[in-house]
């Protein structure tokens, strides 16, 4: 007779961020100071090896189970940062949710303090790497008001891309928006996602950036989701980003 195959066993922190209890990092501080049980048994090492089929993982004292998978869509103000929380004070995208009774979710990927406009989370690690895997290539779609008027020469420049800090940092496609007198917007399309990536680009150009929103990743729109306000995916767009 063939044995049944064996449950793969993985690390404490991974585990408890695995079921959508707390991201790995909370875990793993969790577990030091003494609040993860396994087994009835306090484990204070977050690499201590577990299996989620077999094992019982408490977390002050309650049992975490595999919860409903969650997947949201935020529209991040300027001025919040992307964290569960900030050794500053400052107000994270946390604060935005914390009347929606939700279990607990983590960003997928970031969005920086002076920028603005759609934020996905989920407690569905797997699905999030998938969207912010390299090789995925998941366009990231943005508006940007820059200080200056641009000409065809800079719009080019942008899309071939530059060297900077070690990095190759280039655009996808960047096209205008519309202009004003002293400034215009673009639409600037990346298909990676390098920290500060169309800032760093657009000051390696001499070029200010006024405001920064990310209105689109992959199909899914930030349509008019107002400002500060969440919603749930739909089947459709969270099938759609996973491709």
């Amino acid at each position: 007779m063939k044995r049944a195959a064996k449950t793969p066993r993985h690390g404490l922190a991974r585990t408890l961020s695995k079921l959508g209890a707390c991201s790995r990092t909370q875990a793993a501080h969790y577990a030091r100071e003494g609040r993860v049980a396994v087994n009835g048994r306090i484990v204070r090492d977050p690499e201590a090896p577990v299996d989620v089929e077999r094992d019982r993982i408490a977390l002050d004292g309650h049992e975490i189970r595999a919860g409903e998978r969650v997947y949201l869509m935020l529209n991040k103000p300027r001025g919040y940062v992307t964290t569960a929380s900030d050794e500053h004070g400052r107000e994270t995208v946390y604060a935005l949710l914390k009347d929606a009774a939700l279990p607990w979710v983590a960003p997928v990927g970031r969005l920086d303090k002076a920028s603005e406009g759609l934020l996905l989370l989920t407690n569905d690690s797997a699905w999030a790497a998938r969207i912010t895997a390299p090789e995925s290539h998941v366009d990231k779609t943005y508006h940007v008001q820059i200080d200056r008027l641009p000409d065809a020469a800079l719009l080019d420049s942008l899309r071939s891309g530059i060297e900077e800090g070690g990095e190759r940092l280039s655009a996808r496609n960047v096209q205008e928006l519309r202009r004003g007198e002293k400034n215009a917007w673009l639409e600037i399309v990346l298909d990676e996602g390098r920290n500060r990536q169309i800032r760093r680009l657009l000051a390696a150009h001499g070029v200010g950036v006024l405001r920064l929103v990310r209105v689109a990743i992959g199909p899914v729109a930030l349509g008019a989701l107002a400002k500060g306000g969440s919603r749930v995916l739909d089947p459709e767009e969270i099938a759609a980003l996973a491709l």
